[in-house]
């Protein structure tokens, strides 16, 4: 097919490249050639009379999946120009490709639009796709209770399609929502299905997306040596898949490890390259790119935890900026609670009280407040308050706060 492909497009016969990379498309995504199908849709659109709204969809998408060039938002939305009302599959992936980075806004327009369609139509695996969307969309939101209900509707449809890639999907944002809630059991039950049926369909870059997972959880619950052994393998995976995304997913995991086994120069260099490949997609798609805040969050943590009390405040004010944009509210309490560790540092106690409690105040809202294994960074600082202004003033404090609100 990759010869047929490549024939049609030397000939510049335009119809029949259009027709392939058309019918192509998906193969490319569900086997992780995301930069192949990127390249094969290019060139197809890149013919004289090359024109398919269909074509430019799938294009924008994968350009967006893989980090390929500049202004991918507005590329994005450029593509939809073209479809119609009932284009609703070309649609919703454009939906799943903005989400891919944390464009909660434009995601949720065309996916919502999406579902409209699908459901209008009978669709009922594009319903099940939305509905996923949906759930990684409320996620980044803080809207749980609509995360996990889309995610549980979606995982049934798909089970009812006999769709293996499609309960992937679903099951793996039910495991990151159980992670959320410090249900450790239940998101290893989720992933552990999840791994099984990637493994069985050969689906190698969503196997590296659930080892990394793995490692996630046996961070959280303290087994460092483990945590490494899977977001290893997980790295590893991704660079044979060429995926720039999963491998980045991966590292991230290992660098978390290193701050919290006392390895800083490690985790800061680590963290620092990988800001710096996220400010980059920052820049190329035109809005912050969702991992910046957990990089700007653990470089601040890292500034405090060696006594550099104005980097730290830097790094928490630019991660707190950019949770804002966004409208993560979990990101937001994130900065707030490094904030206050940088106020605690500096000595002004009063003020990181408040943001403690603000932080909390606002976690708490989300009904997500921290589970222990997730507390140590707001423990530390915490106790460094109390230390300082003893329990009753630290309550005063508080009470202040709450009042303030």
């Amino acid at each position: 097919m990759r010869a047929a492909v490549e024939g049609s497009v030397q000939r510049g016969d335009s119809p029949l490249a259009l027709r392939l990379v058309n019918s192509l498309a998906w193969f490319w995504y569900l086997r992780g050639r995301h930069r192949e199908g990127h390249r094969s849709l290019a060139l197809a659109l890149g013919l004289s009379g090359g024109s398919s709204p269909t074509t430019a969809a799938w294009e924008a998408g994968f350009a967006m999946l893989t980090g390929g060039g500049t202004g991918l938002r507005e590329r994005g939305r450029a593509a939809l120009g073209g479809l119609g009302p009932h284009d609703a599959r070309s649609r919703w992936f454009l939906a799943f490709a903005h989400l891919h980075f944390g464009d909660v806004a434009t995601g949720k327009e065309l996916n919502d639009r999406a579902l409209a369609a699908f459901r209008a139509l009978g669709d009922r695996w594009g319903e099940a796709a939305a509905l996923s969307s949906r759930a990684k969309q409320a996620t980044f939101q803080g809207d749980f209770a609509t995360a996990e209900r889309s995610g549980a509707d979606s995982l049934a449809l798909f089970t009812t399609l006999g769709d293996g890639w499609g309960r992937l999907q679903a099951s793996d944002m039910l495991g990151h929502l159980a992670e959320i809630n410090g249900d450790y059991d239940r998101a290893v039950r989720l992933h552990r299905e999840g791994l099984r049926t990637a493994e069985g369909l050969r689906l190698w870059t969503d196997v590296s997306y659930r080892l990394s997972s793995f490692g996630r959880i046996a961070l959280l619950t303290g087994d460092f040596a483990r945590s490494a052994e899977f977001h290893e393998r997980g790295m590893r995976l991704a660079a044979e898949q060429a995926n720039a995304f999963a491998e980045q997913f991966a590292r991230v995991g290992l660098d978390l490890v290193a701050r919290r086994t006392g390895e800083f120069d490690r985790a800061e260099a680590h963290f620092r390259a990988a800001l710096a490949w996220d400010r980059r997609l920052h820049t190329d798609y035109g809005a912050p790119f969702y991992g910046l805040t957990l990089l700007l969050a653990e470089l601040g943590f890292l500034a405090e935890q060696r006594g550099d009390a104005e980097s730290a405040r830097a790094l928490h004010c630019q991660g707190l900026a950019a949770a804002r944009e966004m409208g993560d509210p979990r990101a937001i309490a994130l900065a707030q609670e490094g904030l206050a560790g940088a106020a605690a540092l500096a000595g002004d106690f009063r003020e990181a009280a408040h943001l403690l409690e603000t932080a909390g105040a606002l976690r708490a809202s989300l009904g997500t407040p921290l589970p222990p294994a997730e507390r140590g960074d707001v423990d530390r600082i915490s106790a460094r308050v109390r230390a300082a202004l003893g329990e009753d003033a630290l309550t005063a404090a508080f009470r202040e706060s709450g009042a303030a609100r």
